[in-house]
This record gives structure tokens, C-alpha cells and sequence, in this order.
């Protein structure tokens, strides 16, 4: 009897329990993309503010209170919009970003990859502090208007030419299109991260790279100009201090889809 009491309750329930199951999941990874953003600590004060007035209103009867709270209700869902609008502009271009094809294949990934080793590499030995953001599938145009269109291989040398110090173009973020491993810009102004950091120690660069990376779906290199430290920003998230294996893991994971040992378990093959 059992048996047939639990078979009745899944084929006549099993779309609530689905119902359950994408809405926790819903609401549980919205608190973990929004909970470190300055939006939340707004939006949580102004939905205690409102709880608590609908339980005052309802507790003492207040009609007119209980009626405004009533419209102003309507008005949350723009409240909400115009609050988490930077991380819902990026949230949308995270999910708009994901691309069935490349137009680069693994031998060339893999090359772009080395490439960028080298210069990251070669401006730490040297001191020189840069940005370079790396564009993926969404265009940057926006930012490069702010700098100096560029139309040019990237190169080790060039890349020290114009992040060194007293030249034009060395305070400013570079801009590398990873389709065909070209710098199309330098000198260009990115958006600073908005979120409040608990982070020591993060300068412009840093916070500029993983505002970037908020914005689009760009990776940033930065190096840094007092420690030649090596750091990598991509989501929205920094990864500091990298070593040369870890730099390499990382890339090879952001452009070449390889995840950690993979390497060299196919060396071992």
C-alpha cells in the first residue's frame, strides 16, 4: 500500500519537486553572484525597512501605511534593476558570451598562450607595470575609443615600447584581440571594479583589469611596476602574485579549455 501511495504522489508531484529544484537553484546562485556586491547591502537595507513596516502596519492596523506599502510594492521590481544593473549587464554578458565555435584551433591557442608567458615574462624582469585586456567574444570597441587605435602583431618588443614609462600610451589598458593575436588599441581607460574589495594593496591597474573583466568576458593580465608580480583577472575575480606554473595553468585553462595536469598527463602518454 505503501509502494502505491508513493508511486500516485511522484507521477502527480514530480513537477513540483522540479519546480523546487530550479527555483533553490535559482535563488541560491543569485545570493552567491550578488552577495559581495554593493547593491546587496542596499537592497537588503531597504527589504528590512519594508518588511518591517508591512509587520508594524499589519501588528497596529495602520490602513494608509498598509495601502502605500501595498503600490510601493510595484516598484521594487525597477528598484532592484536600477540597483544590481552594473551585475545584471554583467551576468547577461557572461551568458551571451558562451560560444559553440572558435575560430582559433588548439595549436594556435596554445601559441597565444606562450606568447603572452613570454611577454608577462619579460615586463616583469624589467619592472615595466602594464594592463593588457584580451578580447574574446565581446567587442571592446566601447574602451578603445577612449585610447589609441592600433592595428599591429603582438610582440614582446612592442609591448615594452608602449608600456614604458614616459611614452604616451603607458598609463593606459592595452586591448589584444585573441582572434587574430592583435593589438588593435593602447592607451585606453577601463572601468574601475564597483564592488567593495577586501583585498590589501590593489592599485588602479588591478582594479581596472577586473572591472574589465566584469564588463565583458575579457581576460587582463597585470603586472605589477613596484614587484613585477604577475596577476590574472577574468569574471570579475583576480588571481595575484602567479608563478610561472600557476601563469601557465591558468592560461592554458582561460584560452586552451585545459584543465590543471592535463599537460602533462599527455606528455606521460
Amino acid at each position: 500500500m505503501k509502494n502505491i501511495d508513493l508511486i500516485y504522489l511522484i507521477s502527480h508531484h514530480w513537477r513540483k519537486g522540479i519546480e523546487v529544484i530550479i527555483l533553490w537553484a535559482i535563488i541560491y546562485n543569485s545570493y552567491r553572484y550578488f552577495r559581495a556586491t554593493r547593491g546587496a547591502r542596499i537592497f537588503t537595507a531597504l527589504s528590512i525597512i519594508y518588511i518591517g513596516m508591512v509587520f508594524i502596519s499589519a501588528v497596529l492596523k495602520l490602513e494608509v501605511i498598509g495601502w502605500l506599502l501595498r503600490y510601493v510594492s510595484v516598484f521594487l521590481a525597477v528598484a532592484i534593476v536600477v540597483i544590481f544593473q552594473p551585475e545584471l549587464r554583467r551576468a547577461l554578458a557572461e551568458l551571451g558570451s558562451r560560444r559553440i565555435f572558435s575560430s582559433m584551433n588548439a595549436d594556435s591557442r596554445q601559441r597565444f598562450a606562450d606568447l603572452l608567458i613570454e611577454i608577462s615574462h619579460y615586463l616583469s624582469r624589467k619592472r615595466i607595470g602594464a594592463l593588457i585586456a584580451i578580447e574574446r567574444s565581446i567587442d571592446l570597441k566601447q574602451y578603445l575609443e577612449t585610447g589609441t587605435e592600433m592595428n599591429c602583431l603582438l610582440s614582446p618588443e612592442l609591448v615594452y615600447t608602449i608600456f614604458h614609462k614616459g611614452t604616451p600610451l603607458h598609463d593606459g589598458g592595452m586591448i589584444v584581440r585573441l582572434a587574430d593575436e592583435r593589438i588593435i588599441g593602447a592607451g585606453c581607460v577601463f572601468p574601475l571594479v564597483q564592488r567593495e574589495l577586501g583585498i590589501q594593496g590593489i592599485g588602479l591597474r588591478h582594479r581596472a583589469a577586473m572591472g574589465i573583466t566584469e564588463e565583458s568576458d575579457a581576460i587582463a593580465l597585470v603586472i605589477s611596476e613596484e614587484t613585477g608580480a604577475i596577476s590574472i583577472a577574468v569574471g570579475g575575480r583576480l588571481d595575484r602574485d602567479l608563478e610561472d606554473h600557476m601563469l601557465r595553468e591558468r592560461l592554458d585553462e582561460l584560452l586552451c579549455n585545459r584543465t590543471p595536469g592535463e599537460e602533462e598527463s599527455d606528455g606521460e602518454a
